[in-house]
């Protein structure tokens, strides 16, 4: 893949992608946009990557939105990237787009967050899975001190992720905040010191990569980010059952078996582009709609 803001490296089935625009701290634009857009669109069908490790180029994760058109940065009708003749209330945030494709990402993301993250800079980490941080790193939902409100689908995932009380501190201040506190607040679960972070980003994908199953991966992401929003554990019941008796057929659970009792690494051979169970997406049913 060709980037212009974004960069990517895969090694041992691990996909790293490095947001690469260091002069403006990696600030988002439309081309990030886009291209975030596009790479966790395609990664889906990439069955050579087994896990993504997202992080930023230089000293800064993503300083937010690139403010380079002054006042009317976020005028909506002077927008470049609104569709030709359609109403501003047509118009849909970029950084939520991003979100979304994350959320829909049948591979496990995790941020490796080395330096000011705030803005879109955070929230486009929400619905990534595992957040570790660097020592250097700050955080900031800075939107209330921009006149605006919280985008990339954060007034969702932030309550989820934190509980509402700390979400509600950090949202209605706008205050820029260091790792520490993050941490405290269970918005990132491992603090490192800066030459640690990537190492350990790395380890923790690769453990993924090479001792699981990409279908039981795939399957598991989107069961737990999705009920997250269910009314009740029989919603859960159901799907649960359903893997269960579907994949205890399958290829990768007899080898799961085999190889625990035979003392010896798995050998996985499904794949997520070919082979998840016929009742994904079960979202789309009527029922669990």
């Amino acid at each position: 893949m060709s980037f212009k803001a974004i960069k990517t490296s895969v090694d041992h089935r691990v996909l790293t992608v490095t947001l690469n625009r260091p002069d403006r701290l990696n600030a988002f634009n439309g081309d990030m946009q886009s291209e975030l857009i596009e790479l966790f669109t395609k990664v889906n069908r990439d069955d050579e990557v087994r896990a993504v490790i997202v992080t930023g180029e230089g000293r800064g994760f993503c300083a937010g939105a690139d403010l380079a058109a002054g006042a009317d940065t976020f005028n909506v009708e002077k927008r470049s990237d609104r569709p030709g003749g359609s109403a501003p209330t047509q118009w849909r945030d970029g950084g939520g787009r991003v979100s979304l494709a994350i959320f829909e990402c049948l591979k496990p993301v995790i941020a490796a967050v080395n330096g000011p993250a705030v803005g879109v800079g955070v929230t486009m980490q929400l619905p990534m899975d595992v957040r570790l941080a660097s020592t250097e790193a700050r955080f900031g939902f800075v939107f209330s001190r921009r006149g605006l409100v919280m985008e990339a689908c954060s007034s969702w995932f932030l309550p989820r992720l934190v509980g509402m009380a700390q979400a509600a501190q950090w949202v209605y201040s706008g205050r820029v905040f260091p790792a520490q506190e993050a941490f405290d607040g269970g918005l990132v679960s491992e603090l490192l010191a800066p030459e640690d972070l990537l190492p350990r980003a790395t380890e923790m994908a690769r453990e993924i990569a090479e001792n699981s199953s990409a279908v039981s991966v795939a399957l598991m992401r989107q069961m737990m980010w999705r009920m997250l929003g269910a009314d009740h554990p029989m919603e859960a019941h159901r799907v649960d059952s359903r893997g269960i008796s579907t994949l205890g057929k399958l290829p990768d659970a007899a080898e799961g078996v085999t190889s625990f009792l035979e003392k010896r690494p798995p050998d996985f051979k499904m794949k997520v582009s070919e082979d998840l169970p016929g009742f994904f997406p079960w979202w789309d049913e009527p029922r669990f709609r």
